[in-house]
């Protein structure tokens, strides 16, 4: 939540204005252009052309810039890129406001998985439903490098970066600072796994849609587009199904819950304790404070914070109505200060984790004031509300805020910027890559494998690494099973409009490589997680390189062995 709204206002104001005036359309019949932009085909690879050209461009919507040079394209690239990354992000962040008023049940398993795949959908819809069929046969490439792409980043990079950042000693599960390939990685629980299995089953849709390329049939092939259609949107519909009423989900997310909960009652206890203020005058955590705090924790002056030193403390907190155990909040702030894992918590782990919860407070509520009070109290009560919310959950009782209208208004509005940010910004985006792609002789496919997802998914990228740094086996449980079901969102939503578009327009499906490389990667990935729960450091490696080879692969059926 630490993007401000009227970001997204302002930008969605300028992409509504720019949007009211319709494209250009040239006086001489579209299939005697030749303007080296557009290309029926795929383009020679790595020819660079000029960095400044004379040719005339388009401008997307009659309004917004255009430019036929290679750095223009580039930087407009840049832009609309970063456009797609706003969307997402206030997408993101109402449907959070969502959550934490209506509960995970319909929203949570419904609602948020498919407004997390939205960005990437609405980018795919966009690729190919401009212009003619021959343009919109050459764009859509771009549309399936941005598929491939966010899901081999999904399950390669940002996997292998998650083993990285939150790998721990296997053997006893401390704190792992090394580079012990075999010694040291990740732990996961079985609920993990299950993810993963269903991950490799929503790849079907892509086997069925291939079936006329492997058996070398040549008629049916639009018959077959539609049956992997309908089937990749019987899973989609499934596994939302799924995420509503399983309730192992449901439990992961009230655990994580109750756990912001108890370290915001901390806070406000703690800063009710102290005699200053637990934020400095430039805003930051007040370090001195925070160990003379640690000092008054710590009874008989031994340098740590024991479990019945906890226990007091807790109990002091009162969490009064608020359907805490003291025995269990006692253990949840062990769980998350304790890092070294020897049952106790010594100044340093006590200063850290301080300082990273007020550093969650100040991000997640939305105003500051100079006094921490304000910042702790609505920390405090926002996770109360969420907590007892998903507590509820199960009999769809929906607690009772102090302006509940205000929350509900504030996240419609975000979601409607969000997704009114994403549908402008996305054909202007896909014309800049496209003609970057005429422009240098580059692919359009590769440049949207690499870069598209960068925009659409960093976000839930970031929030993966930090959650996963935390390196407990709960947190990395639950960050690996939002990337195989964001994958699995891809398999299933975002196949689907790509399908549509391709049944809808009768363009040709010749994806063969790019097919493979999804199935390659969602298969070897899926089977390393489902049946294993361990992953120590040397699997980031395999997941790492399988990134590059995924490249080198399209790269040699497309252009060496001519799949396509």
């Amino acid at each position: 939540m630490g993007k401000s709204p009227f970001l997204c206002l302002l930008v969605a104001l300028f992409l509504v204005a720019a949007s009211v005036r319709g494209r250009f359309i040239s006086e001489f019949p579209p299939d005697l252009i030749s303007d080296g932009l557009k290309h029926v085909g795929r383009p020679s690879f790595l020819r660079l052309g000029s960095l400044s050209a004379s040719q005339t461009c388009e401008q997307t919507y009659g309004f917004l810039p255009c430019t036929s040079s290679v750095l223009g394209n580039l930087f407009l690239a840049i832009v609309y890129g970063y456009l797609m990354f706003e969307a997402a992000t206030c997408l993101a962040t109402g449907s959070e406001l969502l959550l934490t008023l209506l509960g995970p049940g319909i929203i949570g398993g419904l609602f948020l998985p498919i407004l997390g795949a939205l960005p990437d959908a609405i980018l795919i819809l966009v690729s190919g439903l401009s212009g003619s069929k021959e343009i919109a046969q050459d764009q859509v490439l771009i549309g399936m490098g941005l598929l491939s792409g966010s899901t081999v980043m999904l399950l390669t990079a940002l996997w292998g970066s998650c083993i990285v950042v939150g790998k721990v000693n296997l053997a006893d599960g401390s704190a792992s600072t090394g580079c012990d390939l075999y010694g040291s990685g990740v732990t996961t629980d079985q609920q993990t796994s299950h993810a993963a299995k269903i991950m490799i089953i929503s790849v079907i849709p892509f086997l069925i849609v291939q079936v006329p390329k492997i058996f070398h049939l040549s008629s049916g092939s639009r018959l077959v587009v539609l049956i992997s259609l309908i089937v990749s949107i019987v899973f989609l519909v499934s596994y939302c199904i799924f995420q509503v009423y399983q309730p192992w989900i449901q439990g992961r997310r009230l655990a994580y819950a109750k756990r912001k909960h108890v370290i915001s009652g901390l806070l406000r206890h703690l800063h009710r304790e102290s005699l200053g203020k637990l934020l400095t005058i430039d805003g930051e955590p007040n370090i001195p404070l925070i160990k003379k705090l640690f000092k008054r924790i710590d009874v008989n002056s031994d340098g740590v914070a024991s479990a019945n030193e906890l226990r007091s403390l807790v109990i002091g907190i009162q969490f009064v109505g608020e359907n805490l155990d003291p025995d269990e909040a006692v253990d949840k702030m062990m769980d998350e200060f304790d890092t070294s894992n020897d049952k106790v918590i010594d100044e340093k782990e006590f200063v850290t984790g301080i300082c990273d919860w007020i550093h969650k407070a100040k991000n997640a509520v939305s105003y500051k004031g100079e006094f921490i009070r304000s910042v702790v109290s609505g920390y405090h009560e926002m996770t109360k509300v969420e907590y007892d919310t998903l507590l509820d959950a199960s009999d769809e009782v929906v607690e009772i805020v102090d302006n509940p209208t205000w929350v509900i208004t504030k996240a419609v509005f975000l979601l409607f910027l969000g997704t009114v940010i994403a549908a402008v910004s996305a054909d202007p985006l896909v014309d800049a890559v496209d003609n970057f792609s005429g422009a240098t002789g580059i692919p359009s496919f590769f440049i949207s494998f690499i870069a598209m997802p960068l925009a659409t998914n960093s976000s839930e990228a970031v929030s993966a690494l930090i959650f996963a740094s935390r390196k407990k086996e709960r947190s990395s449980s639950l960050t690996f099973s939002e990337i195989y079901g964001a994958v699995t969102m891809n398999n299933t939503l975002c196949l689907a409009v790509f399908l549509g578009l391709v049944y809808v327009r009768q363009l040709t499906w010749d994806f063969s490589a790019e097919v493979l490389v999804i199935l390659v990667v969602s298969v070897v990935m899926g089977l390393f997680a489902s049946f294993r729960t361990k992953f120590p450091l040397w699997t980031s490696a395999v997941a790492f390189a399988l990134y590059p080879l995924s490249l080198i692969l399209v790269y040699l059926l497309d252009y060496v062995f001519g799949w396509s």
